[in-house]
């Protein structure tokens, strides 16, 4: 009788132990570069750049088995800037990421924290600028669809679900966190993918709303989205589609995006490639976006890659209609599975309608002109 009560003890320490497997994974990835651009505010300038395709970054990503298929989830990731050290994310500590949650094998992921919105999430694969084939120089002017990630939602709950025979689906809502104005500064967002042999589709949509005060400030600092985003309007409506097909070692693609904004107040300054002193508007009740992108990649050997893209952006901004045009082509070298040497650069033309804009490549300061060149060669190091 006491054998078979120690054997019964035993068998429920050791299966609680099995139960309660988990591991946590240190991970990260460092760019940096050498960046020339012939024209920044009228001059050219030669400068050491940090995330000119992915930004550079270190984090824990860590998971507990529960049992049952359950397990619990956590990312903590840190954004910084290789050249001087700085954290990113206007200083955050864990700027890119900080979620905790519970995922299910059959079911998906339910996490909260900060997090990336669907758009990111679903679409952003689709165009290069949410890739390692092109990143943030690659991105539409201002980042304006957010897919570059330029910012991500606070106090956010998200659901990913599981991969059902390529579909995939999910949604996110960033509460306000101000008593009494449920909606002021709160954001959410909806996706979905799906992926069949070679093809790959993708769409997505987004709302962010807000009450902005002087300059475009919010009103409410401790929102869903506070600090980081490009555009500063009460209400930003995106939404976008797009799709590829990967034949052998090449892959095609078209990606269309629009935002929407209502009371339009201008760009931040904390935008990237933004003038210190930002963009505001004067009685501007709504600003317009659409982008569209055809892009493409070819693995010509397992080490070495080329990619490009054309992005024809349109807008209405206090009733002008500037356009952009750019170019962009990228080539990389792998000298193993973790690290790789790109060089890589964009042309911009902006018609300017007479909105003032200048041609301003995301992440480098703007033109003093409406045309900008910038050539970057650089070094990828993961772990």
């Amino acid at each position: 009788m006491k054998k078979t009560l120690m054997v019964a003890a035993l068998t429920g320490v050791f299966a609680t132990a099995a139960h309660a497997q988990s591991s946590v994974t240190l991970y990260g990835l460092i760019d940096a570069g050498i960046t020339y651009t012939n024209n920044q505010g009228g001059h050219s300038n030669w400068q050491e750049t940090s995330g000119s395709v992915n930004g550079s970054r270190w984090g824990l990503r860590g998971s507990e088995d529960l049992g049952g298929g359950l397990k619990a989830i956590f990312t903590l990731e840190n954004g910084f800037n290789i050249a001087n050290g700085n954290l990113g994310q206007n200083s955050r500590e864990f700027g890119r990421q900080a979620f905790v949650g519970l995922a299910s094998d059959q079911f998906g992921a339910v996490t909260l924290g900060r997090q990336y919105d669907s758009a990111v999430d679903y679409l952003g694969p689709l165009a290069l600028t949410g890739t390692q084939y092109g990143g943030t120089q690659f991105a539409h002017p201002f980042d304006n669809d957010n897919l570059d990630n330029s910012f991500r939602v606070n106090n956010s709950i998200k659901f990913q679900s599981a991969n059902y025979s390529g579909f995939k689906f999910g949604g996110l809502y960033g509460f306000s966190n101000d008593a009494g104005e449920f909606s002021n500064n709160r954001a959410y967002s909806v996706g979905a993918s799906y992926n069949y042999g070679g093809l790959n589709v993708a769409a997505a949509y987004l709302q962010l709303n807000n009450s902005v005060g002087a300059l475009g400030a919010s009103t409410n600092s401790s929102g869903a989205v506070s600090g980081d985003n490009t555009l500063l309007a009460g209400r930003q409506r995106t939404f976008g589609a797009g799709l590829n097909y990967t034949f052998g070692p090449a892959t095609a693609g078209f990606v269309y995006t629009q935002t929407n904004l209502n009371n339009f107040a201008g760009i931040s300054s904390g935008a990237s490639g933004i003038a210190t002193t930002g963009v505001q508007f004067a009685n501007v009740t709504s600003g317009h976006f659409q982008n569209f992108e055809l892009n493409g990649r070819y693995q010509i050997t397992p080490a070495i890659s080329v990619a490009g893209a054309y992005t024809y952006t349109q807008s209405s901004i206090e009733g002008t209609n500037p356009k952009w045009n750019q170019f962009s082509l990228q080539t990389a070298y792998a000298l193993s599975k973790r690290t790789d040497v790109y060089l890589q650069g964009e042309y911009q033309h902006v018609s300017q309608d007479g909105s003032g804009l200048k041609a301003d490549i995301n992440s480098l300061a703007a033109s003093g002109n409406n045309n900008q060149v910038a050539v970057t060669a650089g070094l990828r190091h993961r772990f």
